[in-house]
């Protein structure tokens, strides 16, 4: 019996992953990562070059991302196929040989391995290597602390209703909101309920060759669905 790993592979820079995700990803034998069909997919643009001659790799191609709302049951029943039956493949494959999955970011933080983790944990050897959170790499991008002395971090996610976006923003000192994409105009006017528009911060492709940084007041259009959106806390200095 091999084991099952999956390498958080850190926010988007390759020289950002950890000594040991990058040991790993440099001896892998077989390799499966995350994508959207027909596109490489972040994970794996990630360690484009780092792979040793000879690799086979597995695309695990997700069959639904944007194309119906996740609120949809058909979303749902999907994926959970969809996680299903890649839980089987990587049991499968894992009989007498190591597989690395490949995630960006830290896999126990919205990473979609953690699917796979609950199916598999109880099945067959499974190890987890953390990585730099994709949030992380972001408000450093800004150039100032997210945190100071008592503040209190919210993360949450653009998908949320309008109104339970408001709430929490209201309710922070500092602030970090995922999935934006199509969602933007209304985290716009969550910020805007909360009075915390004019604070906010909007992170496009953390840390990689393409990043930008922008107050969100100063973005017209539309943004990626990875864009991030930070809210410096203030609170308590020396």
């Amino acid at each position: 019996m091999g084991k099952l790993v999956c390498v958080g592979l850190g926010p988007g820079d390759p020289d950002l992953m950890s000594v040991r995700a990058h040991r790993l990803v440099g001896a892998a034998r077989h390799v499966a990562y995350f994508r959207k069909k027909g596109r490489m997919g972040q994970a794996r643009r990630i360690v484009e070059g780092l792979l040793p001659d000879g690799v086979t790799e597995y695309p695990m191609d997700y069959p639904v991302t944007v194309e119906i709302p996740f609120t949809d049951p058909e979303y749902n029943r999907l994926l959970s196929e969809f996680y299903d039956d890649w839980a089987e493949r990587l049991a499968m494959l894992c009989q007498g040989q190591d597989v690395i999955v490949l995630c960006e970011g830290d896999p126990f933080f919205y990473g979609s391995f953690m699917h796979l983790y609950t199916r598999l944990k109880d099945r067959i050897p499974v190890e987890v290597v953390p990585g730099i959170t994709g949030m992380s790499g972001c408000w450093t991008a800004t150039g100032a602390p997210i945190t100071w002395g008592d503040d209190v971090l919210t993360v949450a996610m653009a998908t949320l209703p309008e109104a339970d976006l408001a709430a929490r923003i209201a309710q922070t000192d500092a602030l970090v909101v995922m999935k934006i994409g199509r969602n933007l105009p209304k985290l716009t006017r969550a910020l805007q309920s909360a009075g915390k528009f004019g604070d906010a911060w909007i992170v496009t492709h953390g840390t990689m060759d393409n990043q930008t940084v922008r107050r969100l007041d100063e973005v017209t259009g539309e943004v990626p669905y990875f864009s991030i959106v930070v809210v410096h806390g203030q609170g308590r200095r020396p």
